[in-house]
């Protein structure tokens, strides 16, 4: 078996080419039903955020496809056209990398807290589709758990930082004001909401769209006020300063709604990939704007470098950890079998009182895997949790012992 990943990222390519790569949920889920079909592989996980998109696969020795080809593939990309941009990773230098990457340390802002939640979401997706094995489960779910203790132990950031926070405080390194300043939140998602708590933050007069279609009360901010996302532009004439950030596929703002609403100078600033804010819009005078690729942190404090050192350290040793654990790969066959003598065990003890009930020979055979699928499927689970709550050589005795008990008992071929 083996850990693979391909990935694009905000270090090696621009929002242009990051956005073809991008994945909405819808994407997602299809991808997942593709790379289900696909031989050798056994889990995947997609991570797609403004910053990058990264496909995850846990693979078994059959499989031959090239990742990068097959991420093409399910985004109808030409490969040849886009190979100089991505990044391929395997077994430790791809784990090494998730870790670092929950961390903070890959990010375009030391230390940034969304990440975390952001890893934690993408398996929580491929979870909901099936699509996690328990080797991606077990890497993903510990890659958090190193997010949040580093994140406590070392002091990356003297604040809680996100792209918002640092978006702002660079306007402002540049002079521009928000205390009193009227300003436009396109999106209420979570990016959208501290989007417009960090404005409000600030002093300035916030209003927030909202969609017509979602039901119930839409909460929005303290003291911001809120208006149809349909009536957005009737109060773009009166804005300063017009932040976006949907997830939308479609644009927001286009160049032909600045010419008809464009009233007096104004700052838009772009935090979604694909793009919310058509790039023409600047062939107007006075309409300035920034995407997400504007803003950057770089480390130059000493106690931030120190942070940096003592993050790596933990990482390491993290790693140990989890591939201590991996390392036992070689009984998942035995597991396997260990499951197949469990089922074929079970079949005759069902078979006389399946021949009993005044049922279709079709409903039986249907009742049969039905019992043989939770069967095999409630011994996974507790097989894999004996592998995670025990050492290796406690874990080998006991499929050893269940091996003696269900091999014993099956009728000779």
């Amino acid at each position: 078996m083996g850990i693979q990943m391909t990935g694009i990222d905000h270090s090696r390519a621009g929002i242009d080419i990051r956005t073809i790569f991008s994945f909405t949920k819808r994407c997602m889920t299809e991808a997942y039903e593709r790379l289900g079909q696909e031989p050798g592989i056994r889990g995947s996980v997609l991570l797609s955020t403004c910053n990058r998109m990264e496909l995850w696969i846990s693979t078994g020795e059959e499989y031959r496809t090239e990742l990068y080809e097959l991420l093409c593939e399910l985004k109808g990309a030409d490969q040849n056209q886009y190979r100089e941009y991505f990044c391929f990773r395997q077994e430790q230098d791809a784990v090494r990398h998730l870790f670092r990457l929950a961390s903070g340390l890959e990010s375009r802002i030391l230390g940034e807290d969304q990440i975390i939640t952001q890893v934690g979401d993408a398996l929580a997706f491929a979870r909901e589709h099936y699509a996690a094995d328990h080797v991606l489960e077990t890497l993903f779910r510990q890659a958090v758990t190193v997010g949040k203790r580093v994140k406590s132990h070392a002091a990356l950031s003297g604040t809680d930082k996100s792209a918002v926070q640092t978006a702002i405080g660079s306007l402002k390194a540049q002079g521009m004001e928000f205390s009193g300043k009227k300003c436009m939140v396109i999106g209420n998602g979570v990016m959208g909401k501290l989007t417009a708590a960090s404005l409000k933050a600030q002093g300035a007069d916030v209003t927030v769209t909202v969609r017509q279609y979602k039901s119930g009360v839409v909460e929005i901010p303290r003291n911001c006020s809120r208006i149809d996302y349909g009536r957005r532009m009737e109060i773009f004439g009166e804005c300063d300063y017009v932040f976006s950030a949907t997830v939308s596929p479609n644009l927001t703002v286009t160049r032909e709604q600045v010419s008809e609403y464009w009233r007096k100078p104004v700052v838009l600033v772009d935090l979604a990939v694909p793009r919310d804010i058509d790039p023409k819009v600047t062939e107007h005078p006075g309409v300035r704007l920034y995407d997400i690729d504007c803003f950057r942190e770089e480390v130059t404090s000493e106690e931030q470098k120190q942070a940096v050192r003592l993050a790596e350290e933990y990482i390491g040793k993290q790693m140990e950890d989890f591939f201590i654990w991996y390392e036992g790969g070689d009984v998942i066959p035995k597991i396997q079998l260990l499951k197949e003598q469990i089922a074929a065990d079970l079949e005759p003890r069902l078979h006389k009182e399946l021949q009993r009930m005044p049922i279709s020979e079709a409903q039986k055979d249907k009742l049969r895997a039905d019992i043989e699928g939770a069967a095999v499927r409630t011994m996974n689970k507790l097989l894999f949790g004996l592998r995670d709550g025990l050492d290796r050589q406690t874990f080998r005795q006991c499929l050893d012992c269940l091996e003696d008990i269900y091999g014993a008992g099956l009728p000779q071929k």
